[in-house]
């Protein structure tokens, strides 16, 4: 017999697990992101928006800041325009923007590099990262006061060994070390109440010696990525630059994930960055099945073994409304959620609780839970990941409580959504539920 057993005392909060990458939006459209407002959605993290070049429009700092050569210090400088759009949306759709400083991927980076080479002067990019901040949270250049605390200084500059290979990086490593460096210390004598940090790891599957997909990737490249890591912290801390948060990014496996956040909280602390807070702030697994019930209970169950780790905060990738790999919550033809989406929304009614309550889940791999209470009301979510029906499973829940009302996460092939239904003591294959009782 399988039980769940929920403890009785509050053991932390519910953390922000289910923020997600780039929002719903074609064009300059934004009447979707109501979705993310009905999901409870606590961080769209901006990178990649738009596509390729972020449509040369939105949120890069060469999309901002067009000419390199101008002055940093004239709001004529700047280009906000299109970028102002986005964040005024998701501010009203009550999504904070967790704001990438930096540039967009360019997979066809060895055919011909536009953008990824590091700045030809770190001070005077870190000084135009100071005017897109002014601008969105004290009123600079015509500009806002918006809550945006976390400013992520650019992305997976350790994507490749060779520069010339590199989508995100066309430079070594010790020359990122010194952007960051330089960028951090600017940034945080500005701005000392907002959180400074980066870099957006390509993360740590060389941890596991090949049992991550892709397997034919591991080697030299994944080992990189932690030779990077060890670099940028030895760097930092001879330097005294500030690191208010780090963040890296995985694809690999819900059991795998949680080692690799473990991994990044002990490297942190034994570097003396104690701290900081970790994000991983891309993330998704099995893109294959996107679209279906089997990903909502996979995306369900990283959420839900996330809780429980050591992690400020997450961030799928993506919740864009386009025909992607990795747009795992949109279904870009009809416009509506896929069944992934609804994960989400069942996560947040764990979040609006507020008190995490330990929960123990005993004899099924694959079967993840995580409980919420305010003190008055209590709830349980429940992802079946295991890939098949788990029967006579028992749930122990605390001071003699019964379940008052059972939904799920279903799929007809044509919609999606959440509905009741009654338990007969069996978790069905795919299966996501959440308890009230």
């Amino acid at each position: 017999m399988t039980k769940i057993r929920i403890g009785e005392s509050v053991n932390g909060i519910i953390k922000p697990l289910h923020g997600v990458g780039q929002p719903p939006m074609r064009g300059i459209d934004t009447s979707r992101f109501h979705y993310l407002t009905e999901a409870g959605i606590p961080f769209s993290r901006l990178h990649d928006v738009g596509g390729y070049f972020a449509e040369n429009l939105f949120v890069d700092v060469p999309n901002i800041f067009r000419d390199f050569e101008k002055d940093p210090d004239d709001p004529a400088s700047y280009d906000f325009a299109f970028t102002d759009i986005l964040i005024r949306g998701l501010v009203d759709a009550g999504v904070e923007p967790f704001f990438r400083l930096g540039v967009t991927i360019e997979n066809y980076c060895t055919i011909r590099a536009y953008r990824i080479f590091p700045p030809a002067d770190s001070l005077k990019w870190a000084r135009i990262c100071e005017g897109i901040i002014r601008h969105y949270t004290e009123g600079w250049a015509n500009g806002f006061s918006y809550r945006i605390r976390y400013w992520e200084i650019w992305n997976e500059p350790d994507n490749e060994i060779d520069p010339m290979e590199n989508p995100m990086w066309r430079g070594t490593k010790e020359q990122f070390y010194n952007l960051y460096d330089v960028a951090a210390k600017h940034l945080k004598k500005c701005f000392p109440h907002l959180k400074i940090g980066g870099y957006g790891s390509c993360g740590f599957y060389a941890l596991f010696n090949g049992s991550v997909p892709p397997a034919a990737n591991v080697g030299a490249r994944f080992d990189y990525f932690m030779e990077f890591f060890d670099g940028f912290l030895d760097r930092i801390k001879a330097s005294g630059a500030p690191l208010d948060f780090f963040s890296w990014h995985s694809y690999g496996t819900i059991e795998n994930n949680k080692i690799c956040a473990r991994y990044a909280r002990k490297r942190l602390d034994d570097a003396g960055f104690n701290e900081a807070g970790i994000f991983c702030n891309e993330w998704n697994l099995d893109i294959g099945f996107k679209g279906t019930v089997r990903h909502a209970a996979d995306v369900a169950g990283m959420m839900l073994a996330f809780a429980d780790e050591p992690l400020d905060g997450a961030m799928f990738y993506d919740a864009q409304l386009s025909v992607s790999d990795y747009g795992g919550l949109f279904n870009p033809l009809t416009k509506k959620p896929f069944p992934a989406y609804y994960a989400f929304v069942m996560f947040n009614e764990l979040y609006k609780l507020g008190g995490g309550l330990t929960v123990s889940v005993e004899g099924r791999q694959g079967l993840y839970a995580k409980a919420a209470t305010d003190g008055n009301n209590t709830a349980l979510m429940i992802a079946n990941a295991a890939g098949h029906l788990i029967k006579n499973v028992e749930l122990i829940l605390p001071d003699g409580k019964r379940p008052v009302r059972i939904r799920e996460i279903f799929s007809n092939g044509l919609e999606a959504g959440i509905r009741e239904i009654e338990f007969n003591g069996n978790i069905g294959k795919d299966k996501v539920l959440l308890i009230d009782f």
